[in-house]
């Protein structure tokens, strides 16, 4: 009777030994959801802005489908040697324990400088860095004797998050130019080798009815990026061997950059076979069919690949739940079970009281801020020659601005000092941009992205004189600081150079009160942002977060020179007709 009886008891053994697995397994996926989740959330900030990383929404739920893939054939339990398993488990534990305790540790830092610096995208990678080390440490503890057994098997699902990551710009960059020199340089050759006159001048390519340039999108790095996501994704889809994989990618890579030669090739043919503006027409379109195009031709190599790969057959051990991890764990019972519902708590806690306390320092610092007078433009829209012009797909990436538009008009001309010209012997063109940041995942030294003294100089144009900021009445309520520069361009001899002259204005939507004094953070339309470390670093110090902001330029163009103050009291004069006032303090 007595073998029959530890028979019937083995099974309610099993149930206890699960029943006391439930409560730490709960706490883990809430954990885990959380790291998951905060990590999803500050990386789709770079997913919505940039078309390069648009992919980046589908790569976690890529990876969950992987992960559950890999739960299903997931390797078997271990039979543990006890004396060894002692030895060896004490120690793995400490390693463990120190490697989880920093990157819990690191979880702090990194959110204070994200809410302040959400683009600075070495930031991403600590972040993601972070949270795959907690969940493959969780996974290590989870495998018991069979731990190194389960880090192989489900670091790839765990760690292909790592794809929708932004690169680094220091490596980013340098790629991006090199391609789209690469790719104007070959669509040149082959457009001339087809009998079509090109010429090639930097990144733009001259055609008989103009310029055509090759920029980011056109560069085939959004291409690049995509084909290694399918390449990894479809070489884990067909679990082949590591130098199957790599054939894979760099297979992908190959198609992606040949079908995108190919794209501008076409892109180049239609501006110079037919019209410029055509080309808008066609440009995305051809970017889809070449996703479409790298997705089809991957899949086809990844086949080719996977029939030619010897399988090793599947273990038809599939346990839903070691059995001999439930006999061990069994001996310690429920309190083996509190221990690690007692951490996964504490871990819980901590990452509630680093997202709590970080929005509690911005909080307290911005308790001295208060309302500025709101403010939008009004477009001259019955003004001489009045256009709106189109924002260029790179300005809006980098800027990541919630609304903007642009328009140019012409002035009234002027006789300038100290000439002789008649005053209709030359136009002024004027050109106003307008931005809007609403509150949210940028940083408040965005916006000095777009300066005069950034933006001119880096077409060309030379910097000549600054006159400082200085406040120009809209009403009785309200002046705008603008910080008023001049440019000029081409020869100083030749008496038709450009001048430009041009008025910025920042504009934040709170503001420090005249007692929170002492910021050393450039101002609304002080000095620009130099987006140094040290700068970084005093945006969280000083717990400035983007709290909203809005910026104004004002370009004045003209042949020959005009008189600063002249060209000053016009612009305070035609300011009052351009600013209407929304709401007040």
């Amino acid at each position: 009777m007595q073998p029959v009886t530890a028979a019937r008891s083995a099974p309610s053994t099993e149930r206890s030994a699960l029943k006391n697995l439930f409560a730490p397994a709960m706490a883990a996926l809430v954990v885990l959801t959380a790291l998951w989740f905060l990590l999803c959330q500050q990386l789709s900030g770079e997913w919505s802005v940039n078309e390069q990383y648009n992919y980046g929404w589908f790569v976690p739920f890529f990876a969950l489908y992987l992960f559950w893939l890999r739960w299903q054939d997931r390797p078997p339990p271990e039979i543990p040697n006890p004396k060894s398993q002692i030895r060896n488990n004490r120690a793995a534990a400490i390693i463990a324990v120190l490697v989880g305790l920093a990157a819990l540790l690191l979880l702090l830092p990194v959110r204070l400088f994200e809410i302040a610096n959400p683009e600075w995208r070495p930031l991403a990678w600590l972040h993601t860095a972070s949270v795959v080390t907690l969940t493959l440490l969780y996974l290590w503890y989870v495998g018991g004797p069979a731990a190194a057994g389960w880090l192989r098997h489900f670091a790839f699902p765990v760690a292909f998050i790592f794809v929708a990551v932004p690169w680094v710009t220091p490596i980013e960059g340098p790629i991006i130019q090199g391609l789209m020199r690469l790719v104007a340089g070959f669509a040149a050759e082959t457009i001339t080798l087809l009998g079509i006159p090109a010429q090639l001048e930097g990144n733009l390519i001259r055609v008989t009815n103009g310029l055509i340039g090759v920029n980011e999108a056109c560069s085939g790095v959004r291409s690049l990026q995509t084909s290694l996501m399918i390449g990894l994704l479809f070489g884990e889809l067909k679990r082949l061997s590591i130098s199957h994989r790599v054939l894979l990618v760099i297979g992908a890579v190959a198609i992606a950059l040949g079908t995108n030669f190919l794209r501008a090739i076409f892109l180049v043919w239609i501006a110079a076979t037919k019209s410029i503006s055509e080309t808008n027409r066609w440009h995305d379109v051809a970017g889809y069919t070449i996703v479409a195009l790298v997705f089809l031709g991957t899949f086809g190599l990844a086949y080719l690949l996977g029939k030619s790969q010897i399988r090793n057959p599947k273990s038809e051990i599939r346990s839903q739940v070691p059995q001999l991890a439930i006999r061990t764990q069994c001996r310690s019972g429920s309190d083996q079970s509190a221990i690690f519902g007692f951490y996964f708590l504490a871990v819980l806690c901590w990452i509630v009281a680093v997202e709590a306390g970080a929005q509690l320092w911005y909080r307290a610092h911005e308790r001295n801020l208060v309302a500025s007078i709101q403010w939008e433009v009004e477009w001259p829209v019955s003004a001489p020659n009045f256009q709106q012009l189109k924002i260029d797909d790179e300005v809006r990436r980098q800027l990541r601005f919630d609304e903007g538009h642009a328009a140019s008009w012409t002035w009234p001309t002027a006789i300038s000092s100290g000439t002789s010209q008649s005053s209709n012997s030359r136009s002024i063109t004027c050109v106003l941009y307008f931005f809007r940041w609403n509150p949210g995942r940028n940083s408040a030294l965005l916006a000095n992205l777009h300066r005069p003294d950034v933006c001119l100089p880096a077409v060309g144009w030379t910097q000549v004189a600054d006159t400082g900021v200085r406040n120009y009445r809209v009403d009785g309520s309200l002046a705008l600081p603008f910080r008023h520069f001049e440019f000029r361009h081409g020869a100083r001899e030749n008496p038709s150079q450009q001048v430009a002259h041009a008025f910025y204005c920042l504009w934040e939507d709170r503001v420090a009160s005249p007692s929170a004094a002492g910021s050393k953070l450039p101002q609304m339309s002080g000095s620009r942002s130099s987006w140094t470390r040290a700068e970084r670093l005093r945006t969280v110090i000083e717990g400035r977060r983007h709290i909203g902001q809005q910026m104004m330029e004002f370009v004045a163009l003209s042949r020959g020179p005009i008189d600063n103050d002249e060209i000053d009291a016009r612009f305070a004069q035609a300011l009052p007709r351009l600013v209407k006032v929304t709401t007040g303090y």
